[in-house]
């Protein structure tokens, strides 16, 4: 496989507190329960993002679609959030070319405009509504449980002004969620509008590989079948017990072992790729919603994921990770240089500030910046690793993407806590709910403004 992970940075001598020689046996054995517990756990059928097989009848139906509506949409719009929107920005950033949206048709092959509203700030949703053509625009409204209500907002507002302009529902909404259940599957079924299931043991932060993610992209013409070959890859390749020989394990257990043994517990990816960028967000809510739990014992355990990216934030972040608190790892998400390149002029030979650049490439200048700010990390004592793959094209985002899913289920058994639900989260969303009035929860919740318990309000008003 087209993958690499050098953990040279997370070890001594190269950085204190890093792993010795005599620890690897111990690490092996506990990544080998972990990976027990994790297996028969699998074998209950709970982890259905690594069930790529079960999931073809539903990817075709994708791809047929996708197929049908070829050429009939200038725009595609994305309304959902959090594990139902972040994939399809790390698909559209890595899948198509940059700038998509701003290109011309003619630019973009006659492929639709992808935008994706994981928010409900009027500002953007009348903003984009504002640009967008209705008739030839299509929305893909995703909430597996049917009841997200930030999403149930958005497709509310744009339902209207679909109906006000006089277009047929069944051919400007595509629904995703879940296969039996929820609002969504009950208006589609009612008004004829496509409806895409997510597998019921498939959570949104691992749902990238369902049409969560795989329909948004196969209506602009993405690759979904490399993607998810590429998944399937490194998931048999990441599922054995043997520590060194599993680049998931590895990861999770020396981060975990970063977080339990060094106090290292904010874990920063940072790609240097702007193909890749995203892929740090998605990662973010990924590491953050599995592991940030009360653990067995009733501690409150998890690490504290970054999104960073290289060289951007070499001028902003990485003056903290050198000599901030000794509290972070630092994985380097790496493009093997290649393909797209960009030559420097030999220009400006009398200022030597410019001179010595000409002849290099930006790509060279890139990866050079990697792999010098990994160096500068390791002499400041601060523990790193790479992760490096050879393409960003559609089979090795799928292989980036399993391998992180796969490392945040290994971390929950060593972390132990439950990677699968979000149980803090769900309390906000009830709150949230009863306070805008829904039947089923009105009155039988305080919001937390409301609370009898609550101190008295204290707010400075300026100007």
């Amino acid at each position: 496989m087209s993958f690499s992970l050098d953990v040279t940075s997370m070890t001594e001598p190269v950085v204190p507190a890093g792993v010795r020689d005599d620890d690897w046996p111990g690490l092996a054995d506990r990544f080998r329960e972990a990976h027990r517990e994790v297996a028969a756990i699998a074998a209950t059928g709970v982890y259905g993002y690594r069930e790529l097989e079960l999931q073809v009848t539903e990817r075709a139906r994708v791809l047929a679609f996708a197929q049908s509506v070829r050429g009939r949409y200038d725009d595609v719009v994305v309304l959902g959030i959090g594990g139902s929107s972040l994939g399809a920005i790390a698909l559209r950033t890595a899948l198509l070319p940059p700038a998509w949206n701003a290109r011309s048709a003619a630019e973009r092959g006659g492929r639709p405009r992808l935008h994706v509203l994981d928010n409900v700030d009027p500002r953007t949703i009348a903003g984009v509504l504002g640009m967008i053509a209705l008739p030839r625009t299509i929305f893909v409204v995703i909430s597996k449980s049917g009841g997200t209500i930030e999403t149930l907002a958005q497709y509310l507002v744009v339902r209207e002004r679909v109906e006000h302009a006089g277009l047929p529902a069944a051919q400007h909404f595509a629904f995703v969620t879940d296969p039996a259940r929820g609002a969504l599957r009950v208006i589609a079924k009612r008004d004829g509008i496509p409806v895409f299931d997510v597998p019921p043991n498939v959570g949104g932060r691992f749902s990238v590989l369902s049409p969560v993610g795989t329909l948004p992209a196969a209506l602009c013409g993405m690759d979904i079948e490399a993607l998810c070959a590429g998944a399937a890859a490194m998931r048999d390749a990441t599922i054995g017990d043997a520590l060194m020989s599993n680049a998931a394990g590895l990861f999770a257990t020396l981060q975990w072992r970063a977080h339990a043994q060094a106090g290292q517990g904010m874990h920063v990816l940072m790609p240097y790729s702007d193909a890749l960028r995203d892929l740090a967000p998605w990662f973010v809510q990924l590491w953050a919603e599995s592991l940030g739990k009360v653990d067995a014992d009733g501690r409150h355990v998890g690490p504290t994921p970054i999104a960073s990216v290289g060289p951007t934030d070499q001028h902003s972040q990485v003056q903290l990770f050198m000599e901030g608190p000794a509290d972070k790892t630092v994985t380097f998400l790496r493009l093997e240089p290649g393909g797209d390149n960009v030559t420097i002029p030999p220009m400006e030979p009398g200022e030597k500030a410019l001179a010595f650049l000409g002849g290099h490439s930006l790509g060279e200048l890139l990866d050079v910046e990697c792999r010098a700010t990994a160096g500068a990390l390791a002499r400041a004592g601060r523990p790193s690793m790479t992760m490096t793959v050879t393409a960003a094209d559609a089979w090795h985002l799928g292989g980036l993407m399993m391998w992180l899913m796969q490392a945040t289920v290994f971390a929950g058994a060593l972390y132990r806590v439950n990677p699968l639900d979000q149980p803090g989260v769900e309390l906000g969303k009830r709150l949230a709910n009863g306070e805008l009035g829904h039947p089923d929860i009105a009155g039988t919740e305080p919001s937390g403004s409301a609370s009898s318990t609550a101190p008295a309000s204290r707010v400075l008003r300026v100007g």
